[in-house]
């Protein structure tokens, strides 16, 4: 089964979109294989306001956000984690409009790093963010005609969180579930058994729109989300399948099994299929030799 991805997409850079009724979207010009056409900033409320992740030091953008602000208080700046696409300009829009910066907690690994191990994606987290106000899982924030609310998703980061619009049925699901394509779980930053767990999470609630951190909304999230659990759990199955023909390493996995994506993914592609092999070896239906890693030897149970 081939998911169906949404990729069409007009990022209005510098403009505000309105999404919903209260809900505007700014997106940010800095497009790569991994942002698609960039980081998506969101602007709620019409009085007093919140921003939801106000995205990468960038000058242009950040004009832009203080242009959608229009003078208008600022109460709380909401971050989804900690990569640097998401949350170093909060630090400089918390300073200029007073906001309360609000998120999980600071950035940090899904897990300890192990003997020997260096962390690939170190220069892409935010280290300096620390919020205001931490969040937990439940955590309702009260403004100026809306209430945000906090659902703790990790996977793609520790410190991932979603946000609820209460009353809505919007929930600003960043990197944890995008229109475009599968998110990136890459250890030792995220971790795909939290991952899966909190697709499953999200699955049992009833949102009816999802407003992702990169690309279009997701519009109808559920089955959307049943497909995205089944395209890990296909991709699962054909880790399995390479050990038992044979395959042993990552980079012959993923010669195998991402033949036809493009090669600038590879690396990232590399890591997604560490996080699997990491829950299989954690679940039992794979094994090494020592933990689990970029260069380890892996077999089938």
């Amino acid at each position: 089964m081939a998911m169906r991805f949404d990729t069409k997409f007009e990022p209005h850079y510098g403009q505000p979109v309105e999404i919903a009724p209260g809900v505007a979207r700014l997106t940010v010009n800095n497009p790569s294989a991994f942002t698609f056409y960039g980081t998506n900033s969101y602007i709620i409320g019409q009085d007093t306001l919140a921003v939801i992740d106000p995205g990468p030091e960038n000058d242009a953008h950040y004009d832009a956000l203080i242009r959608a602000i229009s003078g208008r208080p600022v109460s709380h700046i909401f971050v989804s984690h900690t990569h640097r696409d998401h949350s170093p300009l909060a630090a400089r829009l918390a300073r200029e409009t007073g906001a309360t910066t609000a998120g999980e907690g600071p950035h940090r690994a899904a897990r300890p790093l192990r003997i020997g191990e260096i962390n690939p994606l170190d220069a892409s987290g935010d280290i300096d963010f620390k919020p205001d106000l931490v969040l937990r899982d439940g955590d309702i924030v009260e403004g100026d005609g809306w209430r945000i609310g906090t659902v703790l998703t990790p996977g793609h980061a520790a410190n991932h969180a979603a946000f609820s619009l209460e009353g809505t049925g919007i929930l600003f699901s960043a990197d944890h579930v995008m229109a475009w394509a599968t998110t990136i779980v890459a250890p030792p930053d995220g971790a795909m058994t939290d991952y899966m767990a909190s697709l499953d999470k999200l699955l049992a609630r009833d949102d009816r729109l999802l407003l992702p951190g990169h690309g279009g909304p997701v519009t109808k999230p559920q089955p959307f989300m049943r497909g995205l659990k089944a395209h890990r759990k296909m991709r699962e199955r054909a880790i399995l399948e390479r050990l038992r023909s044979g395959d042993r390493s990552i980079p012959d996995l993923v010669a195998a099994i991402y033949r036809d994506t493009d090669p600038r993914l590879h690396g990232a592609a590399g890591l997604s299929v560490l996080a699997h092999l990491e829950d299989l070896v954690a679940r039992g239906a794979a094994v090494t030799e020592n933990e689990p890693s970029i260069d380890a030897i892996f077999a089938p149970a």
